[in-house]
């Protein structure tokens, strides 16, 4: 009884927190802007004020990642994966390991205080340190994912980016002002390869070569297809050939082995399917068909072998 209302009472609380920061956050502020409306002149300071008055958060958590102890080969590594799912910021490391430590010593501290409602003595002491690792460990899962979602999107936006590359480059752009083009129109549809075309594009006006920069765009990603494609594009450059030509054969294979993908997943949809056909389904199919069955043979098998025993 006791350990209910613990639980009931930390509910109604945190109930209470999450219900009044919503209030607070989002649904006054809603309300007065839509009394407002949009702004017609934005003011600098204001808006770098009211920015960091709502994420003093942030700030908090990026002052614990910099108290993480990081060598510069894990910082390395870990700018790179996070480049790759997209956070470029400089901040971007700081942040990530203090979500690291914060998930790892609240997770530590909720075990420790739910750790009393164990009743298994071995659980109740694996629970403190997985916990603990879990919280620590779980953003480097998390992270992944992120990349590999990211990725998906990259490989399929890239045929439709191709096209229209190779509609400019045959309309008499070059492949500088072509990538730019393709920047500019994908933003709303493919956002992710428009960013990286972009910055491709702000390296290149920069000064580096356009080779260094497709380089650079490959490593950014670390999309296989998008490697590819940079490969294909700086051995067209260099040799002479027809770029367009070469970015039209390449968007084909790519829609080729997306169709072939397609069909793979497909064919093994039969086998995927055997295990819970045989698990979840036969068992209710045999039920249902020589369920009536047994049953009357059970009827009138049972009374025969009592005759017989007699």
């Amino acid at each position: 009884m006791l350990a209910f209302a613990y639980s009931a009472g930390l509910f109604l609380i945190l109930a209470v927190a999450i219900s009044a920061a919503g209030y607070y956050w989002y649904s006054r502020p809603g309300r007065i802007h839509e009394r407002l409306g949009e702004a017609v002149v934005e003011m600098p300071g204001l808006t770098q004020t009211s920015q960091s008055q709502k994420k003093w958060i942030i700030r908090v958590v990026q002052t614990i990642g910099e108290k993480v102890p990081i060598s510069p080969q894990d910082a390395s590594v870990t700018r790179r994966y996070l480049i790759a799912a997209g956070y470029r910021s400089d901040t971007a490391i700081r942040m990530f390991y203090g979500i690291k430590l914060v998930l790892g010593v609240g997770l530590f501290i909720a075990a420790l205080v739910f750790r009393a409602y164990i009743s298994n003595p071995v659980l109740s002491i694996i629970v403190l340190p997985g916990s603990a690792l879990l919280g620590y460990f779980g953003p480097n899962l998390i992270l992944e994912r992120l990349i590999d979602r990211r990725q998906e999107r990259l490989r399929m936006s890239l045929p439709d980016a191709l096209d229209l590359m190779v509609v400019c480059m045959e309309a008499g752009l070059g492949l500088d002002q072509a990538i730019a083009n393709v920047s500019r129109e994908l933003l709303r549809t493919h956002r992710e390869i428009s960013e990286e075309f972009g910055l491709v594009t702000l390296e290149m006006r920069a000064g580096k070569r356009r080779g260094e920069a497709l380089k650079n765009l490959a490593d950014r990603a670390s999309e296989p297809e998008l490697r590819k494609l940079v490969a294909t594009m700086t051995q067209a450059d260099r040799f002479g050939t027809s770029i367009a030509e070469a970015l039209r054969t390449h968007s084909d294979f790519m829609r080729v082995k997306r169709r072939q993908d397609a069909e793979e997943r497909a064919a093994k949809v039969g086998v995927k399917l055997v295990f819970p056909i045989f698990f979840f389904i036969l068992p209710a199919m045999l039920l249902v068909a020589a369920g009536p069955g047994l049953i009357m043979l059970f009827k009138g098998l049972f009374p025969m072998m009592e005759s017989v025993g007699r």
